[in-house]
């Protein structure tokens, strides 16, 4: 049985993105970038490195209620290592928030001595934020912004559709519509956004995604499976083991057999609906 299913999603905005990006830069300190921190890797921009050029770069870890905080640590460390600055965030509860304006600074901290040294004390630092969709960027504009969303006043060069949020009095962010995603060829990351929730799943064959997404928690977290469950047999392929599940629910068909629809349906909402458990899908050494 082929595993693979081919995902294509957004196919293709980037030329277009990298143009309006590379026409704000000049007015950018740094960059934002909003990812899933339970799948790092597929759910950034591929292409970012060349867009922002040398700009400095700050990771938020998104979503990171949801994800491993053990791999969550070893991603943050991950970047550290390679020059970048990641902070687990989780815009829905806010934790994580508050480290965003002191890392910004630090980050950017020879910027503010350069402007004490030319009397420009209370220029504000300026931060753009992306994103592709579905990762909590607007999430994260609204709980860092606040209730009042104040807008700076329009910028000269700015693309019409970009706005301008004063977080503080030396801290301005730019919120950057638009589809940020070439089309991608690794059907891995399709999968990966796809287990989140990223895609849509009337696009999908749930089946097929159930028994990919049980691949990954059969394999680092059994126990999770087991806790929600019961017991399971894991010498079995992940079709069986959806089956085992489906039918441990109840789920079945005329003649005993599983009905492997409606267990996969359930497996996805019972994932993303976070009742299994924390679970990180990436893992940094599988990538580094």
């Amino acid at each position: 049985m082929d595993n693979k299913q081919t995902i294509q999603w957004f196919p293709g905005h980037m030329a277009k993105t990298k143009r309006k990006i590379k026409e704000i830069l000049p007015l950018i300190d740094a960059v934002a970038e909003v990812v899933d921190a339970r799948i790092p890797i597929s759910s950034r921009n591929p292409d970012l490195a060349e867009i922002i050029e040398n700009k400095p770069h700050i990771i938020l870890l998104n979503k990171c209620d949801m994800a491993d905080s053990r791999i969550t640590r070893e991603w943050i460390d991950f970047y550290k290592k390679n020059g970048i600055t990641a902070i687990a965030i989780d815009c829905k509860s806010g934790k994580g928030i508050n480290q965003f304006k002191d890392t910004v600074k630090t980050a950017l901290a020879h910027k503010l001595e350069a402007y004490a040294q030319k009397g420009m004390v209370g220029k504000p630092l300026r931060v753009m934020v992306i994103g592709i969709p579905n990762v909590g960027k607007s999430s994260f504009i609204n709980k860092i912004a606040g209730k009042t969303r104040a807008k700076a006043e329009n910028r000269p060069g700015v693309t019409r559709g970009n706005q301008w949020f004063t977080i503080e009095k030396q801290l301005e962010l730019l919120d950057t519509p638009g589809v940020l995603w070439p089309k991608f060829e690794d059907q891995t990351v399709g999968e990966h956004l796809a287990f989140t929730g990223a895609v849509k799943d009337n696009i999908l064959d749930t089946e097929l995604l159930a028994v990919r997404l049980l691949e990954i928690m059969g394999k680092n977290y059994p126990e999770l499976l087991t806790n929600r469950y019961g017991e399971l047999d894991f010498s079995l392929d992940a079709y069986e083991l959806l089956c085992q599940i489906g039918k441990k629910r109840g789920m079945v068909i005329r003649g005993g057999e599983t009905d492997t629809e409606r267990a996969a349906n359930m497996l996805l909402e019972e994932y993303r609906n976070q009742k299994i458990g924390n679970i990180s899908l990436e893992r940094v050494e599988d990538y580094a």
